[in-house]
C-alpha cells in the first residue's frame, strides 16, 4: 500500500487530510499532512517532511504538494526520488480522494489516477434555476436568487 504525504500552505495540509478522514475514516492510516509555516525555513520544512515520510511505514509513497513553484512543492521536490517517492502538485481535493481510493495500486498507477481525478473533478456547472419552483406574485423580488 502506498502512502500519500501532503504537503501545502498552512492550513491548507491539514484542511485536506481532515478531508480524508471525514470521507473515508478508515482509510486515513498512511495519509500524512504537513502545514508549512510561513515563517518556517526550507530546512526545517524538509527535515519534517522526511521524518513524516518516515512515519507513513511505507516503501513507496505520493506527494502531492499545492502549488508548483511555492516552498512546499520546491520543499517536495527535494523529498521525492522519482522511484520510491513521486510528487504531484496543483492539487484538489478530487485528486487527494482519488488518490486515497486507489493506494493499493501501483505507484505509477497511483500518480495517473491522481492526475485523472484532478483533472476531472474541474468542471464549470450551468446555473439554472430550479426545475420544480415558480415564481409567484407574492415573492418579494423578483431578482432574488433561489436556493
Amino acid at each position: 500500500m502506498n502512502g500519500i504525504l501532503i504537503i501545502a500552505h498552512a492550513p491548507l495540509a491539514s484542511a485536506f487530510l481532515a478531508c480524508v478522514r471525514h470521507v473515508f475514516p478508515d482509510t486515513s492510516l498512511g495519509v500524512a499532512a504537513l502545514d508549512v509555516q510561513p515563517q518556517a525555513s526550507p530546512e526545517e520544512t524538509l527535515a519534517q517532511a522526511r521524518q513524516l515520510l518516515a512515519q507513513l511505514g511505507t516503501p513507496n509513497a505520493l506527494v502531492l504538494s499545492d502549488i508548483f513553484g511555492a516552498t512546499p512543492c520546491n520543499v517536495a521536490q527535494k523529498l521525492v526520488d522519482g522511484v520510491a517517492t513521486r510528487l504531484v502538485t496543483g492539487m484538489n481535493l478530487s485528486m487527494l480522494l482519488r488518490a486515497v481510493c486507489y493506494r493499493a495500486e501501483p505507484l505509477e498507477a497511483l500518480v495517473a489516477r491522481a492526475l485523472a481525478g484532478a483533472s476531472q473533478g474541474v468542471m464549470q456547472v450551468a446555473v439554472t434555476a430550479p426545475q420544480n419552483q415558480v415564481r409567484t406574485s407574492h415573492d418579494q423580488d423578483s431578482d432574488d436568487h433561489q436556493q
